[in-house]
C-alpha cells in the first residue's frame, strides 16, 4: 500500500470519528443552548480550536452547511480574534482541497456535488474568460458568495495550485473577518 492510500484511509477515518463525535454531542443534547456547546467545546481544552478549524475545513469539502454558520460559532466560542483565525485556516485548508480534489477527480465530483446546471452556467465562460481569476478573488471576499462550489470549480479550469491558494489566502479573510466581528458583537 503507497503512502497516498494510507493516507487517504487515514483522513477518512478522521473525517468518521468527528462526524461521529458530533452525532453524539447532539444526540447528547451538547447543542441546545449557546452555553451547553461552549461548555461542551470548552470540555476539549487546546483542542477546541483544531476541531473548529477541521469542522471548517470539511463544510468546505462536504459542501451541506454554508460557512458562515461555522463562521458564527467561532465568533460565539472564541471571540472575534480567535474565532476568524481558526474559521480561517479551516476554511482556506477545505477551500484549497476542493481545489485539488477538483482537480484530480474532475467534472464527474462536481456535478455530483452540485447541480449539473450550476456547472454548465460557468464552465463556458470560465474556460474563455481573462477575468475569471478577477472575478474567483472578489467572490472570495464577497460574503454569501457561493465559495464551495467555486472552489470546486476552479479545480476544473488551468488555473494552477499556487494562483488559487494566493486567491484564497489574500481574498477569503476579508469576508471571515466581517463574519467574525458580527457575530461576536451579537453574542
Amino acid at each position: 500500500m503507497n503512502w497516498k492510500k494510507i493516507l487517504t484511509v487515514l483522513v477518512a477515518v478522521f473525517c468518521f470519528l468527528i462526524v461521529g463525535v458530533i452525532v453524539k454531542a447532539y444526540l447528547d443534547g451538547e447543542f441546545e443552548s449557546v452555553e451547553t456547546l461552549q461548555i461542551y467545546i470548552k470540555s476539549f481544552g487546546l483542542f477546541a480550536p483544531l476541531i473548529l478549524i477541521v469542522i471548517q475545513a470539511l463544510q468546505v469539502i462536504i459542501p451541506i452547511l454554508p460557512g458562515f454558520l461555522g463562521c458564527a460559532v467561532g465568533a460565539v466560542l472564541f471571540g472575534s480574534a480567535g474565532g476568524f483565525w481558526c474559521n480561517y485556516i479551516g476554511i482556506s485548508v477545505g477551500s484549497i482541497i476542493a481545489f485539488l480534489l477538483a482537480k484530480k477527480y474532475g467534472v464527474k465530483l462536481v456535478e455530483h456535488l452540485f447541480p449539473k446546471e450550476q456547472y454548465e452556467k460557468y464552465s463556458g465562460w470560465a474556460g474563455k474568460s481573462k477575468s475569471y481569476m478577477i472575478f474567483l478573488f472578489l467572490g472570495m471576499v464577497l460574503p454569501l458568495f457561493p465559495d464551495d462550489f467555486f472552489c470546486y470549480f476552479s479545480g476544473l479550469t488551468k488555473m494552477k495550485a499556487r494562483k488559487f491558494a494566493a486567491i484564497i489566502v489574500l481574498g477569503k479573510p476579508w469576508c471571515i473577518l466581517a463574519y467574525s466581528v458580527a457575530f461576536a458583537a451579537i453574542s
